[in-house]
């Protein structure tokens, strides 16, 4: 299975750039999204932005993958 994770830029250099979850910083690259600024939110895969999306919508999905990581796996 593939996951993508919301991360949020905090440094863009061109194709390349720092993104950072949970306190932790990834290097980005960049080159298959566009107009990627500092503060925005991008869909990280692989090393790859693979999509920008806004900040609603990272911060429920960060919400909902800190949920599923809770579950102890034990059925009801």
């Amino acid at each position: 299975m593939c996951l993508g994770i919301p991360v949020k830029m905090v440094k863009v250099e061109g194709r390349r750039g720092e993104g950072e979850i949970g306190g932790i910083t990834r290097v980005v690259d960049l080159s298959l999204v566009s107009d990627v600024q500092p503060g925005d939110y991008v869909i990280l895969h692989a090393g790859f932005a693979i999509e920008k999306i806004h900040e609603e919508e990272a911060r429920e999905t960060l919400k909902l993958l800190r949920e599923i990581s809770g579950l102890s796996g034990e059925e009801a």
